[in-house]
């Protein structure tokens, strides 16, 4: 089977990170998009849409990133065990039983 690589990968020469760096990298990701989006909606609802827009949302995001990040980081776990409390856990899937035995 044949493994098809992404352009941009082989272009910049990205490597993956390990596995064990998906509970930072999530967080990081969610956190960029998170406050970008709001921040654009509040400083459109403030200043409206003004010829220094992108300035003014700039500063207004780069601010709240640096403290949505480390928040985020901090609740993460707590946002879990809430999910926890109120999500059933899935079941392991098993292999196929014969005559209804587990």
């Amino acid at each position: 089977m044949k493994t098809t690589e992404n352009p941009a990968r082989r272009l910049f020469r990205l490597r993956k990170l390990p596995a064990r760096y998906a509970g930072l990298v999530m967080p990081l990701f969610l956190s960029i998009f998170m406050t970008c989006i709001v921040s654009l909606i509040s400083t459109l609802h403030s200043v409206g849409p003004t010829a220094g827009l992108f300035r003014i949302w700039m500063g207004a995001w780069g601010l709240s990133w640096v403290i949505a990040f480390p928040t985020l980081l901090l609740v993460l776990p707590l946002v879990k065990a809430a999910t926890g409390f109120v999500v059933e856990k899935a079941q392991a899937s098993s292999a196929p039983t014969r005559r209804g035995q587990r």
